[in-house]
């Protein structure tokens, strides 16, 4: 199976990648700064997961930000988004407040979704972030479901759902894609093929190792990304959610990303279906460090704004977890609202 690589670019050709997508410098420098807030971000929950601050499942977004990023990134913000559960990372670069999100995961009142979710389920209807699931493809037709709303009022919002690999092979998946394309429905498939189903390769579990052929049986527009490359991200993304606005036409996406953590904080950072060497490999592909580079090099960030950006998240991500502290939990009569209408 082919995965994410780095492209040998001159240093002229990388200077106006940007440019050429119409994004300013300032416009770019935030995606590092997002990426860069999401990978600092999750490091301390981690740490916080170690020190039982934060129970049930927990699944880190480390080394994936570029796909999140990129594709946010080319949203408006009347557009809906759907995540699975490695979803801190998506709720980040929509633009959550950390504390809200922090909280959550700390199962406080003060929570995103009142601590009453927790890691997997990061919600906020006023992003149109459309909550983050944790049945393994189950949200892929609530995202189609949104998308039908869009058509059906005449507005032009466009879905993007996200989901892992896995998800692929699940029935709900293609009966949505296959009404999807029927309907022609304003709606953005994104797989985050990260390799690993839990601990299973991709190359054992599924026949068609490129994710996104599955689509061709539906005759939907179909392509991978490299989803370690921020602006490949962006650039692919942009043009199916233009593509939806215009003429209501689905796509789907394949981006071949690595996580650099385990499947979730039960799993051990390589667990016995990969190797440390793999793992360090990989890195070298770090969308973080690659692209800071390539800013660094065109002369559009200076390691000094680096160092300053690098102190400022911390210390937003200190006073997230500060917030998430002092928190109350939620009351206990707050059990039974929200069970029945």
């Amino acid at each position: 199976m082919a995965t994410a690589t780095l492209k040998k670019e001159s240093k002229e050709e990388k200077s106006h990648r940007w440019k050429e997508l119409g994004l300013s410098n300032a416009k770019v420098i935030d995606l590092y700064r997002q990426m860069l807030l999401i990978r600092r971000f999750e490091e301390r929950s981690a740490q916080e997961y170690g020190k039982s601050k934060i129970g049930g499942f927990c699944h880190l977004y480390i080394g994936q930000e570029a796909v999140g990023v990129g594709a946010i990134a080319a949203l408006r913000d009347d557009d809906y988004i759907f995540s699975a559960y490695r979803d801190h990372g998506h709720a980040l670069a929509r633009g959550m407040d950390p504390k809200g999100i922090m909280a959550e995961l700390f199962g406080k009142f003060t929570g995103c979704s009142k601590g009453m979710g927790g890691s997997m389920h990061m919600f906020d209807a006023s992003r149109g972030f459309m909550g983050g699931y944790g049945i393994v493809g189950g949200h892929v037709p609530l995202a189609s479901g949104t998308a039908f709303g869009s058509k059906y009022l005449g507005k032009d919002s466009v879905t993007v759902c996200f989901f892992g690999e896995a998800a692929a092979n699940q029935g709900v998946f293609h009966e949505t894609l296959n009404l999807a394309a029927l309907w022609k429905l304003p709606v953005v498939f994104i797989c985050e093929n990260n390799r690993f189903g839990m601990g299973t390769a991709v190359e054992r579990s599924t026949a068609v190792w490129d994710i996104y052929h599955k689509a061709s049986a539906y005759d939907m527009t179909r392509q991978w990304i490299d989803g370690m490359d921020v602006l490949e991200m962006y650039r692919v993304v942009k043009q199916a959610v233009d593509r939806a606005r215009k003429s209501n036409e689905p796509t789907m996406l394949e981006a071949r990303t690595y996580r650099f953590r385990g499947h979730s904080m039960s799993d051990p950072i390589h667990g016995h279906y990969r190797t440390k060497e793999e793992v360090e490999e990989q890195k070298r592909s770090d969308p973080i460090l690659v692209f800071g580079h390539e800013l660094l090099e065109a002369g559009i960030l200076a390691q000094k704004t680096i160092d300053e950006m690098e102190l400022e998240i911390k210390r937003i991500v200190a006073e997230s977890v500060e917030f998430a502290e002092r928190s109350p939990e939620p009351p206990a009569d707050f059990l039974y609202e929200n069970v029945y209408v």
